[in-house]
């Protein structure tokens, strides 16, 4: 498929009568020119893809010194009554902007999204207009942003062609912040996360960016990688599993750093294909029995997910946990009903949907 993308590259704007395919793109970071594309302009669910740009204006609020990465972030009601995938922590819980980013990135947690939107922004609303006005700023003209954890809604859409102009952003301007996203693992004390992100550990270079998943959009990644001194950021939306999204960033990374001939800049690549007003809803392809059953087969008798790109390794270590819990004795405590007790600080599992 990768020889089929480079192939392409330079035709795939008069692509109009071409088959769908799920949108991709590779770019250099230093020079910001585009290596390869696929359905570059094609509208998509962002879902938690969603929160590059939920980083990027914290990133923005931190580095303008009106926060600091130890700026309490409190648990609110609106916040911890979000839905999974979260945290469960109580309403009135605090903890460091610095452990909620770390949790935000890794965990990928909802609730943690509009607890950082209420700290930065006052408000999750007013948090949306700065994350829309940061898109218009920078030139996503094909992105629209309703919340800052990207569950599915009306007027919530992005295409790979914008989650590239993001992600060159994150990496250009707050690279202080840029080792945030290649975190192996978090732990909160009382358990273990580990990074969404199959590249980190695994392939060579890998440094970092971030996952997605709702059914409406598929499997989607945005990955970065960095290998004698040259970065490539991919982008993968709408694949069917997250080994597939992984081996497919995998090919997409190992093109860009490999690649002698550069394409035209990310920001004049000109608009293309079909129905660019519509966005694209791939949930009857990817939840329902049939596809569930595919990738539940395509594991190992150890459980794990079989992925076939011959650049992804086995990581041969366990992954480096970095803590990001609450601050101690902030959690309030378990109301004293008889029979009902709680337990104290331990985020609740709750799966992502089901593979």
């Amino acid at each position: 498929m990768l020889a089929a993308i480079a192939a392409m590259a330079a035709t795939l704007a008069g692509a109009a009568d071409t088959a769908f395919a799920n949108p991709k793109m590779v770019v250099d970071v230093r020079t910001g020119r585009v290596i390869a594309h696929q359905e570059a302009f094609r509208k998509w669910y962002p879902a938690s893809l969603t929160k590059l740009m939920t980083a990027y204006v914290t990133f923005k609020a931190l580095k303008s010194g009106r926060l600091t990465l130890e700026t309490p972030v409190v648990m609110s009601k609106k916040a911890t009554e979000q839905p999974p995938s979260k945290m469960f922590f109580k309403p009135g819980s605090k903890l460091t902007l610095d452990s909620a980013m770390k949790i935000l990135l890794v965990k990928s947690a909802n609730d943690m999204a509009v607890a950082v939107a209420e700290t930065v922004g006052g408000s999750t609303e007013q948090f949306v207009a700065m994350m829309n006005a940061e898109a218009a700023r920078l030139g996503m003209n094909s992105t629209h942003y309703i919340n800052p954890h990207g569950l599915p809604g009306k007027g919530q859409y992005t295409t790979a062609r914008d989650l590239a102009i993001i992600a060159l952003q994150l990496r250009r301007e707050f690279p202080e912040y840029f080792g945030y996203f290649s975190l192996e693992g978090i732990t909160t004390g009382a358990k273990e996360y580990p990074n969404y992100n199959m590249l980190i550990g695994r392939f060579d270079g890998a440094d970092g960016m971030k996952t997605g998943f709702i059914c409406a959009s598929g499997f989607n990644q945005v990955a970065s990688a960095t290998r004698n001194g040259r970065s490539v950021i991919s982008v993968v939306l709408g694949s069917d599993s997250l080994a597939g999204r992984t081996d497919e960033s995998a090919e997409l990374l190992q093109q860009g750093l490999t690649s002698t001939t550069l394409g035209e800049p990310l920001a004049t690549l000109a608009p293309y294909g079909p129905d660019r007003d519509e966005v694209v809803d791939v949930s009857a392809e990817i939840c329902n029995p049939a596809a569930a059953k595919v990738r539940s087969e395509g594991r190992d008798d150890a459980g794990r997910m079989v992925l076939h790109s011959p650049y992804i390794k086995e990581m041969d270590r366990p992954p480096q946990y970095s803590f990001a819990g609450l601050i101690p004795g902030s959690e309030p405590p378990a109301p004293n009903k008889k029979g009902k007790g709680e337990l104290a600080n331990v985020p609740v599992p709750i799966p992502r949907p089901a593979l």
